[in-house]
């Protein structure tokens, strides 16, 4: 699991890297904050496009990723229902 964190000053980079975000299976939990939970390998290649991208960023700009295990995470409020299965009847 990771989780990333933007602070992009300028709108069309701050879009175009949340589209990328969003296309690599990210899922939006705040405006700037995004989970995203797939296999090592995947993982790995969204580190190494975010490193590509960063040559967009300057220096009033801040990305953070934090890498970390699912199982020490407590989620509350309406985070924890995108874990549990939803069924329609």
């Amino acid at each position: 699991m990771m989780i990333v964190s933007y602070d992009i000053k300028e709108d069309k980079v701050r879009s175009k890297f949340a589209k990328l975000l969003e296309k690599n299976g990210a899922i939006r939990l705040q405006y700037s904050v995004y989970e995203f939970n797939n296999t090592k390998r995947i993982s790995d290649t969204l580190l190494l496009k975010i490193e590509q991208f960063a040559k967009a960023f300057t220096g009033a700009d801040s990305v953070m990723i934090i890498e970390g295990n699912a199982i020490e995470i407590k989620k509350y409020g309406n985070a924890i229902h995108r874990d549990q299965d939803v069924v329609f009847l």
